[in-house]
């Protein structure tokens, strides 16, 4: 009898015991479940960021494109690399290069703190274009090159823009000097841009 009584109690525990581990891995499972859920979500989420993001790039390089070819353009930098090497992060709004029919402006703003001779924290110098030049490379990286010339400015300009987006670069090289400067960021339309040029040497 006290066998059968022992069995009896153990017989409940062990029961207990695995419905128990039923339980948790029925939780596991619902975990799994839940996560692969989320995952297949952020991936679908994830394409269709991606599609609507190669869709804007798109877009804005054919407008980039236009504009470049049409001598109506901006180029609004984020970074500017000096001679020395030194690469500074800039305000797009007062560091760019813009065309405008035969109009170049060249402005090169690096700091937020000084005046400098523009007012807005640099130089500002704007000239003529003359001799430019428009290619598209095997790789379809477009380069416009051009002469610019003023009282403030007499350099050859080279911009390069990179295919399938509105990024690029740019260099100036100074006809009078070594300070060549080097830019970076993306073109738009004059009509798009909102850049502030300061006073003009």
């Amino acid at each position: 009898m006290v066998m059968v009584a022992g069995l009896s109690a153990i017989a409940p525990d062990t029961y207990a015991q695995s419905a128990n581990r039923n339980a948790r891995a029925a939780t596991r499972q619902e975990k799994m479940d839940a996560w692969h859920k989320d995952m297949a979500e952020f991936r679908a989420r994830s394409a269709e960021e991606r599609h609507l993001s190669a869709l804007a790039d798109s877009i804005a390089f054919v407008q980039a494109r236009a504009a470049l070819q049409n001598q109506d353009f901006v180029l609004e930098a984020d970074n500017v690399t000096f001679r020395n090497g030194s690469t500074v992060f800039v305000n797009s709004t007062t560091n760019f290069i813009s065309v405008k029919g035969n109009r170049a402006v060249v402005q090169i703003s690096p700091s937020n703190m000084a005046s400098g001779p523009n007012g807005v924290g640099g130089v500002t110098v704007d000239g003529t274009i003359s001799g430019q030049q428009i290619v598209t490379g095997k790789d379809g990286r477009i380069t416009l090159s051009m002469s610019v010339m003023g009282i403030g400015i007499n350099a050859q300009v080279e911009i390069y823009m990179h295919p399938g987006t509105n990024q690029a670069s740019a260099t100036v090289y100074p006809n009078f000097n070594s300070n060549t400067v080097w830019l970076n960021g993306t073109i738009v339309p004059y009509e798009n841009s909102s850049v502030y040029e300061g006073m003009s040497l």
